[in-house]
């Protein structure tokens, strides 16, 4: 329906290796480097905690249930296998707390006596109350508890050594990749505070703008989700939308080129700097700074300017539909009068 940017493609031979089928139960990996290239293709710690959920099992050789939690004390989970995802998000009190790094084989213990009556009740409703067997396998990178897979087995289970040590090993292996996304999406989190707080900072210059930047990046983010972009993609769409005035530090004149100019030596939000610099051109081709229409304006700048306008628009749909076909996209002004009211302090 949109004309998406292209990502930008690997070089030749540069993808990432398939997984490769799972070896007896038991075993260590005959290509470990095959299984873990293919757990940093995942985009996020949950998704390689879910592959790692999945391989231990088959390296455990029985029909398991588990999950992984992300933390330590009261930790949140971050990703089930077996489970429903409703699990996830639940915050447990577990033995992953005094564990010290060393794996647990638990037999008929209630692991969750220490949890609230609300995170027993997601517990329960998962059916994850109580198992015959669990084995609790900590995360931890160099020294560092991130967190733990806890495998939950059915009665009659008896898993040797060497077995415990397989999949010991494996979340050993596992956990490093873990601690990198983590520290990505740490560093995402302050990248985006930093943002928010320059932004806040300059707007406070204009007492009718305070607040804008962040008004803007809210609406674009929820019309970009519904024209389809991905979490990555919106994540520089919000970029873009909370920077898009920054340039008028420099002045009002040409501050969309001013502030593009500011992502300049930022590679991975290159279609956010487009964003900026364009976000001023019109449906109808009487824009700036490049006189561009219809579709040849990119997206990220269509979907900004249509947040944008509802903005200075203080959400009147009517007006923001007026400026349909001339200054805007009116696939994505339709998108705008199809998005459900945003969600008291809900975050881009």
């Amino acid at each position: 329906m949109f004309r998406r940017p292209r990502p930008p493609q690997p070089p030749s031979g540069s993808e990432a290796a398939p997984v490769t089928p799972s070896p007896a139960p038991g075993s260590v990996p005959a290509d470990a480097a095959a299984l873990l290239a293919g757990l940093l293709a995942r985009p996020s710690a949950a998704s390689v905690l879910e592959g790692a959920l999945a391989h231990a099992a088959t390296l455990l050789g029985v029909e398991v249930r588990g999950y992984a939690v992300l933390g330590r004390g009261a930790a949140p989970v971050a990703a089930t296998y077996g489970y429903p995802r409703t699990l996830v998000g639940a915050t447990l009190e577990g033995p992953w707390v005094t564990a010290g790094g060393r794996p647990q084989l638990l037999q008929d213990r209630d692991l969750y006596a220490a949890n609230p009556p609300e995170a027993l009740a997601r517990l329960e409703a998962a059916g994850a109350r109580q198992a015959p067997l669990t084995f609790v396998v900590p995360l931890t990178d160099h020294g560092r508890t991130l967190g733990a897979l806890v495998l939950d087995c059915p009665a009659g289970t008896s898993l040797s050594p060497a077995v415990q040590s397989a999949v010991t090993s494996w979340a050993g292996a596992v956990a490093p990749l873990v601690a990198v996304l983590e520290s990505r999406r740490e560093w995402r989190q302050t990248a985006r505070q930093i943002a928010s707080a320059v932004v806040e900072a300059v707007e406070s210059l204009e007492f009718d703008a305070l607040g804008h930047g962040q008004t803007v990046a809210e609406t674009a983010v929820r019309l970009g989700e519904a024209a389809g972009l991905s979490p990555r993609e919106r994540e520089e769409l919000w970029y873009a939308a909370l920077l898009h005035d920054f340039g008028k530090i420099h002045g009002e004149p040409g501050h969309a080129q001013v502030g593009a100019n500011f992502l300049h030596s930022v590679p991975h939000l290159a279609e956010a700097q487009r964003a900026i610099r364009h976000h001023h051109e019109r449906w109808d081709g009487s824009g700036e700074p490049d006189g561009l229409s219809g579709e040849d304006i990119p997206l990220y700048a269509r979907l900004l300017a249509v947040a944008n306008a509802s903005a200075h628009a203080d959400g009147n749909l009517a007006a923001v539909q007026a400026q349909a076909g001339t200054a805007l996209d009116p696939q994505l002004v339709e998108l705008l009068a199809g998005l459900p009211p945003a969600p008291a302090g809900a975050e881009a």
